[in-house]
């Protein structure tokens, strides 16, 4: 038995020095090898080892940004704006096409007549209007019509003479002697005033005209940022004041800075006012006092929504007593609106219709042209 516990107390002897040889191995295998030295030749300067980046990376807030100037837009010229609104206008051109098929039946009875009048009528063109433009078809059909005049030529010259091509319709957007135009835009509310004033100024930058915008509604608070949109599209800058404030006092302000920039034009857009409430009405007619206590106003222009028909008389008459009217901007003038509103609101001032809009786009504003809009009514 002897022999047996030696043979078993060599195996496990054996077995510890195999165990123990490959445990060196594995250790030296683990253990990183030396880095040598660099070799250098006498002379040599060796550089210092390099220190780590111990740098902080700055805050993105603390960094300093890059000024993005936006790209401005190029307004549309008057010009081409007119050909594209009186596409726009003639498809809803049923006052012209209403009356050419009336006057173009084979007879022209007492019942044609009526419904020539009554079509006139329920375009908001006016009584006395209607009656002069009824008689002077009838004169110059029976004249001409035997002598195979143009129907629609006769139509188009008649009605083109009740829009009354005679009146100035340019804007006065210039003052005397170096001081800047000012022009002064009233309403009611929601005919799309503060928008006109917008419009208007894209007008002015597309004729290379520099401009000032007054945010003289101070009474709605979005007024005046809406004013600051559509100025910093084109590059106008806007004056305003504290929300609440007097609307005079921004006016002035305006004025008074257009005047020491030399700014070609100052628009002051003004608070919505109801033609029946006396005390707003007085404080409009302030304004343009303090106003003209630093320069001249030039235009008054009164914005009116051209699908209110009569009751657009009204404010028209009301608001030409205070501030003294010089021109109609019809706002709205598609779709739902019935022409006739040009004639009626002209007759009913004595000032002509010098601006149109047709739409909700940044350039759907024009200047007013009599035979432009004739053609489109007639389609």
């Amino acid at each position: 038995m002897e022999w047996l516990y030696l043979v078993i107390a060599l195996a496990v002897l054996a077995v510890l020095a195999v165990a123990g040889g490959i445990g060196l191995v594995v250790g030296r295998g683990r253990r990183a090898r030396p880095v040598e030295p660099p070799r250098t030749t006498p002379g040599d300067v060796l550089a210092p080892p390099e220190a780590p980046d111990t740098t902080v990376a700055e805050p993105e807030a603390e960094r300093e940004h890059a000024v993005v100037v936006p790209t401005l837009e190029r307004p549309e010229r008057p010009a081409s704006r007119l050909v594209r609104l009186r596409q726009r206008l003639a498809g809803s051109g049923t006052l012209g096409r209403g009356l050419l098929g009336l006057l173009s039946r084979d007879k022209l009875d007492e019942d044609t007549w009526e419904a020539i009048e009554d079509l006139l009528l329920g375009a908001d063109i006016g009584v006395q209007p209607t009656q002069e433009l009824v008689e002077r078809l009838r004169t110059r059909l029976r004249v001409e019509g035997d002598a195979g005049t143009d129907v629609r030529t006769v139509l188009r010259e008649e009605l083109i003479n009740l829009v009354d091509p005679t009146m100035d319709r340019s804007l006065h957007v210039s003052g005397a002697d170096g001081e800047p135009g000012v022009v002064l835009v009233v309403g009611v509310n929601g005919t799309g005033k503060t928008t006109t004033v917008g419009k208007l100024a894209r007008i002015l930058v597309a004729e290379d005209r520099s401009v000032l915008l007054a945010a003289a509604d101070t009474f709605r608070a979005a007024a005046a940022d809406q004013l600051g949109t559509w100025g910093e599209r084109v590059g106008v800058e806007v004056v305003r004041g504290p929300e609440g404030g007097d609307p005079a006092s921004v006016a002035f302000e305006a004025v008074k800075e257009g005047v020491d920039r030399g700014v070609d034009t100052v628009v002051v857009d003004t608070a919505g006012r109801l033609q029946n409430k006396q005390g707003l009405m007085d404080e409009l007619g302030k304004v343009k006092r303090v106003i003209e206590k630093q320069a001249p106003v030039t235009e008054v222009l009164l914005v009116l929504d051209a699908t209110t028909g009569q009751n657009g008389l009204i404010q028209a008459k009301v608001f030409s007593e205070v501030v003294d009217v010089t021109g109609i901007a019809l706002t709205k003038l598609d779709g739902s609106a019935k022409g006739g509103i040009v004639v009626a609101v002209q007759r009913q001032l004595g000032v002509p219709v010098k601006l149109v809009g047709l739409g909700e786009g940044r350039d759907d504003l024009a200047p007013f042209d009599a035979a432009a809009f004739v053609d489109a009514l007639l389609g």
